[in-house]
């Protein structure tokens, strides 16, 4: 069975062939449709929204069982921000060290204990038949600091609270244990095996 990852971020892709492996899916990933599908315009204002726009827009365009995902990080000294606009938070064209020096700038005078966040993940897969969305989130905190050379995004100044460490710092393996983004993927796994075996 093929499945289409409509996502061009490296770190996803790399998390989610370690969570598939062991299943007869091969991956597909959007460098390989000729010609290229346009990127759809994040439009939508929640999470599940964007993540069933981008799975639909891309499963219409190459007819495969496709997966999208949209995922952010929401503060909540910053009032929930960046939330849905976590990719574009501090305008397009920054990177990830910068925007996480920009958020952290924003923090700096939030003290330990009011550093409270949240990662939010939904996965949407659609295709023919199927319409689903398999949501995770996590709680933890804003580091004053980055930390840690794995991960991505805003992983370095993520704290999960049982290992008091940054996503960035934690094995991949502990850290799909532990993040929004394996628990939304341990639901869609199921799918995806009752999916493989029909």
């Amino acid at each position: 069975m093929q499945l289409l990852v409509a996502t061009t971020n490296e770190g996803k892709i790399r998390e989610l062939t370690a969570l598939l492996q062991g299943l007869t899916i091969e991956l597909v990933t959007l460098d390989r449709l000729t010609p290229r599908p346009p990127v759809p315009a994040e439009v939508m204002e929640t999470f599940t929204g964007n993540a069933l726009l981008k799975a639909s827009h891309y499963h219409r365009f190459s007819g495969l069982l496709t997966l999208a995902d949209d995922s952010g990080l929401e503060v909540d000294a910053l009032g929930g921000r960046p939330g849905v606009r976590s990719a574009e938070y501090g305008g397009t064209g920054l990177s990830s060290a910068e925007r996480n020096r920009l958020l952290l700038e924003e923090m700096r005078d939030v003290p330990a204990g009011h550093r409270g966040a949240r990662f939010v993940c939904v996965v949407a897969l659609v295709g023919t038949d199927i319409n689903r969305t398999f949501v995770g989130s996590c709680e933890g905190e804003i580091a004053t600091t980055p930390t840690g050379s794995d991960g991505f995004g805003y992983d370095p100044i993520f704290i999960d609270p049982a290992t008091r460490q940054s996503f960035a710092s934690l094995p991949m393996e502990e850290k799909s244990k532990r993040s929004h983004r394996g628990q939304a993927f341990s639901g869609l796994l199921g799918c995806l095996r009752d999916l493989s075996r029909m």
